[in-house]
């Protein structure tokens, strides 16, 4: 169709007269998003978004989440408020005001309330390009300290910000047209703070269930307090830290906290496996490039500082043979799905080695994608402990004959530790995609292309297989390192301009370019060889 020069993306969504099965909230414009305020001046190739797609979902979050924001300066003037990390399928959040008392149920109400009104009013969100200096002018005058350092860092000589009546705010992504776009959402008391409820993205009619995540909530917290320590709270104090030169001092305390954390998670198993029931059996997980190989090496070394010899025990290596692999309804391979492994004879050599017998274990061979033995034999002495490594590993019916006693259950991710500002996190699984882009091109594996093309059957794989069973973890691991973004953008950078302008997987690839570009870059000479990051972009003292 065609439509007058500068037409807004609103404008052609309602020439066009869709019959879409949900509300349209952004679009892609060659393969770029956009914000629905967009305008057009020439040709262009539209897709429109609902929130059952990922970026479409961005739009909406952020978008509530500026609502909350002047809903809660309307409520508490002069109070502050933070968007912390996402948790049990929301987001948590914190108000700090002067009086330092926590936010009652009655208070979350209000602001609950007042959020409802702003949403009845139908308020616009306003967009407003100036020079990145006049926005460092704008937020300093309003004392949001957070956005003056991230902006005087990025690099940009343009820079957005938005307006939602007389509250003004920054987000890195574009915006709904107005609040009233927003009709499920949720907001309640949660620990100290409170939960930003956002809508299913399977079913976008209702909210996204509650899941009660205790362990990975204290473990967000401890990198939170760690990080007010450190003085790290965003991306613009570490971008100041890494202009001043304190590049290797940052390397040097994130690596040390995380050796720090192996060595408590390595006592603990050294106790338990001399306790009354004694641990014969550590069980890693985590989600993809969550570093789960390196961790199990480095654990493997304090393991054996404290006199305990790991013996691996691979779950790959007990697959199906590939033609009794389960498949997908297109008839692709389902290589994640629980029943893709013999998990009888897993738990039949599980069992008699932790009898004492000696056990000949197969061997897959990834090539003909069939099970072989190959004479490779295994058997427990008594300071020997078995690590089982795999995406099941915290799944009870992998190994339900197994008594519980015996185990010591370990999930580890990179749960990202810093935020942008005040009002923009980062999600987790970005850290992970850029990890993930970065080591497949370094190995020749698959193109940044190829990579973010197969990320959403990743992400839907460790949906169903894994995040339902991490709060079964007796440890938590954040792989994560402060400093992480700074040193990816140097490696991911030129991978990401690799992906051409014609194809779909652009639009993720421009995304992640930009928000790259907020880092600071620093090389990685300085991280060492058994780091966390070697996995990825290459320089590890370890094998994989």
């Amino acid at each position: 169709m065609s439509f007058p020069e500068g037409s807004s993306l609103l404008d052609i969504y309602q020439g066009f007269g869709l019959d879409l099965p949900y509300p349209v909230v952004s679009a892609k414009v060659n393969n770029s998003s956009q914000g629905l305020k967009f305008r057009v001046y020439h040709n262009r190739d539209v897709e429109f978004l609902d929130i059952t797609d990922s970026s479409g979902m961005r739009v909406y979050t952020r978008s509530l989440c500026f609502v909350l924001y002047k809903a809660a300066s309307d409520v508490f003037p002069g109070s502050s408020l933070y968007i912390e990390h996402s948790i049990s399928r929301g987001y948590y959040c914190i108000i700090r005001r002067a009086d330092s008392i926590q936010v009652t149920e009655e208070e979350v109400k209000q602001i609950r309330e007042r959020m409802q009104e702003i949403i009845d009013l139908d308020m616009p969100f306003r967009r407003n390009e100036v020079h990145t200096e006049e926005a460092v002018r704008i937020f300093r005058e309003r004392g949001f300290e957070d956005k003056v350092k991230l902006l005087e860092t990025s690099e940009s000589v343009y820079t957005d910000y938005y307006t939602l009546g007389d509250t003004v705010d920054y987000y890195y992504g574009a915006l709904l047209p107005s609040a009233g776009y927003l009709k499920v959402w949720g907001l309640e008391k949660f620990h100290d703070g409170m939960l930003l409820r956002i809508p299913d993205s399977h079913h976008p009619e209702q909210l996204a269930p509650m899941v009660n995540q205790p362990k990975t909530f204290e473990i967000f917290s401890e990198n939170l307090r760690w990080n007010i320590i450190m003085g790290l709270s965003n991306v613009g104090d570490v971008n100041h830290a890494l202009l001043k030169g304190n590049a290797s001092e940052l390397i040097q305390v994130a690596e040390a906290l995380q050796e720090k954390k192996i060595v408590n998670i390595a006592e603990e198993i050294d106790q338990r496996m001399h306790s009354d029931n004694p641990v014969r059996i550590v069980l890693i997980t985590g989600p993809s490039c969550s570093g789960k190989t390196t961790f199990t090496k480095r654990l493997s070394i304090q393991l054996l500082a404290c006199g305990i010899r790991p013996m691996s025990f691979s779950t790959d290596d007990y697959f199906v043979n590939r033609v009794d692999t389960p498949k997908f309804p297109d008839g692709t391979y389902d290589f994640e799905n629980i029943e893709a492994l013999d998990r009888k004879l897993f738990e039949k050599d599980l069992k008699c080695l932790l009898a004492g017998e000696e056990v000949e274990v197969p061997i897959f061979n990834f090539t003909t994608g069939q099970r072989e033995h190959k004479g490779k034999k295994l058997k427990l002495s008594d300071n020997t402990i078995l690590i089982i490594e795999g995406i099941h590993a915290l799944n009870p019916n992998l190994t339900s004959q197994i008594p519980d006693e015996l185990k010591y259950k370990v999930y580890i991710s990179a749960l990202t530790s810093v935020s942008l500002d005040d009002h923009n996190w980062i999600p987790t699984r970005d850290n992970r995609l850029l990890r993930r882009i970065v080591r497949d091109y370094n190995k020749g594996a698959f193109t940044a292309r190829e990579t973010i093309s197969q990320w959403p059957a990743v992400c839907e794989g460790e949906e169903k297989w894994i995040f339902p069973y991490q709060e079964n973890a007796d440890a938590m691991f954040n792989s994560a390192l402060n400093i992480e973004f700074a040193v990816l953008r140097n490696h991911a950078e030129q991978i990401l301009s690799s992906v051409p302008k014609n194809c779909p997987e652009y639009s993720e690839s421009h995304r992640l370019l930009k928000f790259i570009h907020y880092f600071t870059p620093v090389s990685d000479k300085e991280i060492p060889p058994t780091s966390f990051l070697r996995e990825f972009v290459g320089g590890s003292s370890f094998k994989y």
